[in-house]
Parts: C-alpha cells; sequence; structure tokens
C-alpha cells in the first residue's frame, strides 16, 4: 500500500513538475543522501508518520447489493493519514546549491498545492481502487516535536522543508451478509385480508 503511494507521488510530480532530469526519491534524507540510485538533483519524500485521521474516523455502514439478490454490509474502510517531509536536493556542482534547492522545491510546492486531491490517472497499484478520493495537503504542522532534533538524528544539517500528508483508505473490516433485498411489503387492513405493494 505504502508503495502504491510512492509511486503515485512520483508520477504526479514527474508529471507536473516543470523542470526535466529530476529524480523522485523516497530515501531517507540523513547524511548520506543520495543512496547509490539515486542522481542529483532530486526531491525526496520522506514518510515519517502513519495514524488514523481521527477527522475522517465514521461508524458508517455500505450495503450492498450482490447479483443474487442478497445484500452483504461492512463497515466504511479507516481512514490513515501518511505525513511526508520533502526536501529538494541540488546537483552538487551547482554553482548556487542554496538558490538551486529552493527553486527545486517551490516548483515542487506548487505542483503539490495545485491537488486537494490526488487526481485518479496518477494513482498506482492498489490506491487506483480506493473507494474515496484522498485528500492530500501542504501543511503547516509536523508531528514531529523538533525537527532540529530531526536532522541530528539524521546526522545531517538542516534543509528547507515541506510538510505533505495525504489520507488513504485502508480497508481492514469484513463484509457479512444481511440478507435478501426486500421488494415487497404486506399491509393488512381489516381483517384477514392482504395486500400486496
Amino acid at each position: 500500500m505504502f508503495q502504491d503511494l510512492d509511486a503515485t507521488l512520483a508520477a504526479l510530480v514527474e508529471a507536473e513538475l516543470p523542470l526535466s532530469g529530476i529524480t523522485v526519491s523516497f530515501a531517507t534524507p540523513d547524511d548520506q543522501f543520495p543512496p547509490s540510485g539515486v542522481t542529483l538533483p532530486a526531491v525526496a519524500f520522506f514518510l515519517y508518520d502513519v495514524r488514523e485521521n481521527h477527522e475522517l474516523r465514521t461508524n458508517q455502514w455500505d450495503n450492498t447489493r450482490q447479483e443474487s439478490g442478497m445484500v452483504t454490509r461492512k463497515r466504511a474502510p479507516a481512514r490513515v493519514l501518511c505525513s511526508y517531509l520533502v526536501t529538494a536536493w541540488p546537483n552538487e556542482s551547482a554553482p548556487n546549491p542554496a538558490q538551486d534547492e529552493h527553486r527545486l522545491l517551490g516548483a515542487v510546492m506548487k505542483v503539490l498545492l495545485r491537488h486537494r486531491e490526488i487526481p485518479a490517472s496518477y494513482l498506482r497499484g492498489e490506491l487506483a481502487e480506493q473507494p474515496a478520493p484522498l485528500p492530500a495537503r501542504v501543511t503547516a504542522e509536523s508531528q514531529l516535536q523538533g525537527i532540529g532534533e530531526f536532522w541530528q538524528a539524521m546526522g545531517g544539517r538542516p534543509k528547507a522543508i515541506l510538510h505533505y500528508s495525504v489520507t488513504l483508505s485502508v480497508d481492514v473490516f469484513e463484509s457479512t451478509d444481511v440478507g435478501p433485498v426486500v421488494t415487497e411489503r404486506v399491509v393488512r387492513v381489516g381483517h384477514g385480508v392482504d395486500h400486496k405493494s
């Protein structure tokens, strides 16, 4: 599931970023970045937090009519918030690496801000089957306690970061058979007379 989200974000950025030759990476942005196989310049999406999105929690049930006439009932999927730190990594030989980093991060920010929901054309793998749209946003808040502590733990020097989150539907409940669809009802009027409708 998370690999499908990574592939979805890569498809979105690669299609809409107005810059060419940019690698989209999901490697940890530590002091060893870029890992082998990642060429610079690059944009790194680091998935650092996954938790239930309580704002979208529901006790709703979905009823589905089968071809046999039976109805199955299922609890609505859980909604899970996936939080990314997005960083830009310029070419090491660039004459103005800080400017290149900020230009690249700004271009990525515009792509991400353009979509309140990830367009269906970019959904990959299991995500193409999602029952609900995937809300996405560049956020002001972070699930991290301290960004300085994060960079210290990564062993790298601080960089500009975008906080980006996407909410997925996660199907964790089984369907149960409710019974056949009700197609007629009997109304009793008077004594012993049945009227069908």
